[in-house]
């Protein structure tokens, strides 16, 4: 999880929105959640405003807190923002990954909620970067212990599946559920019953659109499955530790440079070992990210005469993103997974 400090100017805006709210709660009263008929959806970041205009169609006015180019993690909410959250009909979040957004949803007291975590299993990725725990696959395809999907319960987000290994709100689990296509599905299907509950003159229409974006990720799920076999290396390595649930999923061993925080510093020591692990185990690309950058990479790279390649952790898109959308952008990243493991 990532970890960041407030800055004053950070403190300065949560008050401000406190205030707000505390003395202009006529303003936000939130009245049905709809505008022009439409229920009124917030989606805290890219990957949950994806799912809600999939689900959600032409059904729903769906709105962003973090807007492309931003860096989700560091986030801070506005007193527009806090008024948008007490009116909207469903804000679809994911506890744990934006603290701005959890502080804010407790102030705002939104009609309806949907917590991501809450859909499926969250684990332990990339806690450690000196040492042990640095975000890879152990597991191996197949034996990460992943629940065929059922109704995981809970009420519009609260309260949900039972048996998780742990929840974004702990320090050391791994936020990063959608770049998994299979839990992001189990997150579609949570999503989808929340409009459900939220808006239930449509509820048959979400059902529809849930069921016919589930179907795509499973394609795509059976697309990296396809895509990655006959393999010469296993292990990559990227800047930060995103792609924990993708590499379990499929095999892979993920060696992160910066652990969950992306703009966290590697010591000495794990720069040593990385340089051991790129020539043990053939690695012949170092990725980077789009919303970061990419110098600490580009700089271990050069020092191994290693390739570079983008592999994006889709926490927003914009003008350098590798695609239009989701899938688009995950077809990219296996595209260039392909190439850095020389699959065939």
């Amino acid at each position: 999880m990532n970890i960041r400090r407030s800055s004053p100017a950070t403190a300065l805006i949560g008050a401000a929105a406190l205030g707000l709210t505390t003395l202009t709660a006529c303003s936000f009263s939130a009245g049905d959640g709809r505008t022009h008929g439409k229920l009124d959806v917030v989606a805290s970041f890219y990957p949950l405003q994806f799912l809600a205009e999939r689900i959600g169609g032409n059904k729903i006015n769906v709105s962003t807190l973090t807007k492309p180019g931003v860096e989700p993690h560091d986030l801070d909410i506005s007193p527009q923002q806090m008024a948008k959250l007490s009116k909207s009909g469903l804000v679809v979040y994911l506890k744990g990954l934006q603290p701005a957004v959890d502080r804010a949803i407790g102030q705002a007291e939104p009609k309806h909620t949907a917590d991501a975590a809450s859909y499926t299993t969250l684990e332990d990725h990339g806690a450690e970067v000196d040492g042990h725990d640095h975000g890879g696959g152990e597991e191996h395809e197949g034996e990460a212990g992943h629940e065929e999907h059922g109704d995981h319960g809970g009420d519009e987000g609260h309260g949900g599946h039972e048996s998780h290994e742990a929840h974004a709100g702990d320090a050391a689990a791994d936020p990063h559920i959608w770049l998994d296509p299979v839990r992001y599905a189990e997150v579609a299907e949570g999503v989808g019953k929340a409009l459900e509950k939220a808006d239930p003159d449509h509820a048959a229409l979400y059902k529809k659109n849930t069921a016919a974006l589930v179907k795509e990720l499973n394609t795509l799920d059976k697309d990296f499955r396809a895509g990655l076999k006959g393999r010469t290396t296993d292990t990559f390595i990227t800047t930060h530790a995103a792609f924990g649930y993708l590499s379990e999923r499929y095999g892979l061993r993920q060696e992160a440079i910066t652990g969950l925080d992306p703009e966290s510093e590697p010591s000495p020591a794990r720069m040593r070992e990385l340089h051991s692990i790129a020539k043990k185990d053939k690695v012949r690309t170092v990725f980077f990210e789009t919303l970061v950058s990419d110098r600490t990479a580009r700089t271990f790279a050069g020092d191994l005469h290693l390739r570079t390649d983008v592999l994006d952790p889709l926490e927003g898109i914009g003008k350098s993103s590798r695609g239009d959308d989701y899938l688009e952008v995950m077809r990219s990243n296996l595209a260039a997974l392909r190439k850095a493991l020389g699959a065939r």
